[in-house]
């Protein structure tokens, strides 16, 4: 079987204008994130100044963001199967930079929803898109180390994002926070246009056939047994990671007792130096796995992830805050292991035709069922408890138990010896 695999990846078929493309998408992908978080790092101002009373409401804001992500990520993902992937992209670029500039000054709760929902509407269509071009970019043989390349932007920029939220809101105000990390997008969308677009498939060992697409296609995905253990491990992985994220911040403020500005600082380069050596150590393990066995990927996305449980349970227990420091950057470590490998796996169990649609799908059913719901579900138990976030957030650690549990059937589904036809 190694030798199968070495053979399958020995020759490279990237295009020409590959690295410029990818670079291009990894800049527009960091901002993608900032302005993502930005929001987490300034919930406690925006709660008192527009007087919302409860942590659930609190967390409706990314349910709201979700709501617009999610909705409108399978309908991305079939245009982008279909249609200009560059003209789509720029388009969800200045859709989420509209956004985040109009979440700037927001008078009232319900209008900052509207802002949030349309922040997700424009990043779903660069979150579906996106990594379907790097794949058609990119040969098997360095699809995988461009992806990580591609999703280091998600530490760095979120990392960013708290922590420009959080300084700017200091000196200027929240509302200027908004203004200052909203307002690049609008020049990168230009970008776009200066770098090639592949065709569809075009990197592969075997030139697949350009045809278009179809529902049929989209629908053969629920028969895709690797694709769909994948994406179930990627639902409960979403499910805490959204909420980590979005409450993380609170946490440290509530009940360690840091200001926001400390908090920020903490998560800021937390995020930046765990995501990315995380991100770096998963991506090379995973490469140097995949030429082992089929499952290579599969076995670093459920080893990272259960390795991460124990540490973000003690996080979350501990009295101590070094010590809920110290643990939840060593959990930062191992989570962001996975986040090449498993992008790479979800385009690489489809057909070139329908990539973006399968990242589409994907993106839906992460959302849809994983942070969609996760931090305003834990701000309802924080509320159950009388403000005690900590209770929230014991969900967690055991949906991670989940994630890796999926990922390590699709591990051995994958490292299967195929019966022989007769």
């Amino acid at each position: 079987m190694k030798d199968d695999l070495s053979n399958t990846i020995q020759k490279d078929h990237s295009i020409e204008g590959a690295k410029s493309l990818l670079w291009v998408l990894t800049i527009i992908n960091l901002f993608n994130y900032l302005d993502r978080y930005v929001l987490s790092s300034l919930l406690e101002p925006i709660k008192a100044e527009l007087g919302v009373k409860d942590d659930g409401d609190m967390g409706r804001l990314a349910t709201a963001f979700m709501l617009g992500y999610f909705l409108t990520s399978p309908l991305f993902g079939y245009l982008g199967d279909r249609f200009s992937r560059k003209k789509l992209m720029a388009i969800g670029v200045i859709g989420w930079s509209l956004g985040t500039c109009l979440t700037g000054v927001a008078q009232a709760f319900s209008f900052m929803i509207f802002c949030r929902v349309l922040v997700g509407l424009g990043e779903a269509s660069f979150g579906a898109i996106g990594p379907a071009v790097i794949s058609d970019a990119y040969s098997p043989k360095r699809r995988n180390n461009a992806m990580t390349i591609f999703y280091l932007a998600v530490p760095i920029g979120a990392a960013m994002g708290f922590t420009l939220g959080g300084l700017i809101a200091a000196s200027w105000g929240w509302r200027e926070a908004f203004f200052i990390t909203g307002l690049p997008g609008f020049l990168l969308a230009g970008l776009l246009f200066f770098v090639k677009e592949p065709t569809r498939g075009e990197s592969e060992p075997d030139r697949v056939s350009a045809k278009k697409a179809n529902l049929s296609d989209v629908w053969a995905l629920t028969k895709n047994k690797h694709y769909m253990l994948a994406v179930a491990g990627y639902i409960a992985y979403t499910f805490s990671m959204g909420a980590l994220s979005f409450w993380g911040p609170a946490f440290l403020t509530r009940v360690h007792g840091m200001s926001v500005e400390q908090s920020s600082l903490f998560f800021g380069p937390a995020l930046i130096l765990g995501g990315i050596l995380g991100t770096i150590i998963g991506g090379y393990l995973a490469t140097r796995w995949k030429t082992r066995s089929a499952g290579g990927y599969a076995k670093l996305l459920a080893l990272s992830v259960f390795l991460s449980v124990p540490f973000v349970f003690y996080g979350i227990t501990t009295n101590n805050s070094i010590h809920c420091m110290i643990s939840i950057a060593i959990a930062l470590v191992f989570l962001f292991q996975s986040t090449g490998p498993i992008n790479t796996i979800l385009v690489e169990t489809v057909s070139p035709v329908i990539r973006s649609s399968a990242m589409a799908i994907a993106i839906f059913s992460i959302h849809a069922f994983g942070d969609l719901w996760s931090p305003e579900l834990v701000g309802r138990i924080s509320d159950f408890y009388a403000g005690d976030l900590r209770m929230g957030m014991l969900l967690l650690p055991g949906a991670f138990v989940i994630a890796s549990i999926f990922w390590a059937i699709l591990m051995y589904a994958q490292n299967k010896p195929k019966v022989p036809a007769t």
